[in-house]
């Protein structure tokens, strides 16, 4: 065995969904695991973000059992097992890499992602949409993004960044008019034409929407942490004015 370790950590997984096990392994669905996939998978990510090597470490071997142990449940059901699991994602990774295990050429890493989208085209013809398999369990930015990317690769574009930028304009008319008409429910969804195309305008420019929100988000919790630390009274006792210069000091002290 190659990797014994592996296949000590099914051993484990098997023995805690056995009659003999753990209880609580025993009463997990696939239902009942989903929140943990999801924090799971966010959690790697915080340890790729923060640059932690050790912490990464942990954090795959927690996706891993959540892979392991949805396995294991489908197991337990007569569905499928891990072997089933990776038998299919090696197939999938030979098929969609023609020029690495066959003899097609490629020139660049657009010629790579072009093939890899034709072969999962031929994998998946139940799909008739260009949208079908844009996941409904992602944030709604990340569906945006994904959203735009796939209507762009059929020609469905903005003709000029201008053109684009006009339409941002135009949905912050559109949503100033429901503001002025208190259509709560015009309003929300004139937001949303907002957030969509500002997501479009990032793609434009090469920009990932959901990294530069969290970045936003990273930024401002340091600098309102900051302004925290040098607050010489309650903040909720502090004037806008107030606000306003201990934010520009909070900026000066912190990236």
């Amino acid at each position: 065995m190659k990797y014994p370790e592996l296949e000590r950590l099914v051993d484990i997984v098997a023995t805690l969904r056995s009659e003999n096990g753990c209880q609580w392994d025993r009463e997990q669905t696939h239902k009942s695991l989903r929140p943990n996939m999801i924090e799971e998978a966010y959690e790697a990510v915080d340890a790729i973000d923060d640059g932690d090597v050790a912490n990464l470490r942990e954090e795959l071997g927690d996706v891993l059992l959540q892979v392991v142990l949805h396995s294991q449940i489908a197991k337990d059901d007569n569905e499928f097992d891990i072997e089933d699991v990776a038998k299919e994602l090696s197939d999938k990774l030979i098929h969609r890499h023609p020029h690495v295990f066959g003899d097609t050429k490629v020139s660049s890493t657009k010629d790579i992602l072009d093939n890899w989208d034709k072969l999962k085209k031929e994998e998946k013809t139940y799909r008739k949409s260009v949208l079908d398999g844009v996941s409904k369990s992602q944030s709604a930015l990340m569906s945006a993004q994904k959203i735009s990317k796939k209507v762009v690769k059929v020609g469905f574009e903005w003709d000029s960044v201008e053109s684009l930028k006009k339409c941002i304009q135009s949905e912050y008319s559109e949503f100033e008019e429901a503001v002025q008409l208190n259509d709560k429910d015009k309003m929300e969804d004139e937001m949303g034409d907002i957030f969509f195309a500002t997501v479009n305008l990032a793609r434009w420019h090469k920009i990932d929407a959901e990294q530069a929100l969290l970045r936003a988000n990273k930024k401002f919790t340091k600098r309102f942490k900051k302004m925290e630390e040098i607050a010489e009274k309650p903040l909720e006792d502090y004037s806008f004015d107030e606000f306003n210069d201990l934010w520009k000091q909070a900026k000066l002290l912190v990236d």
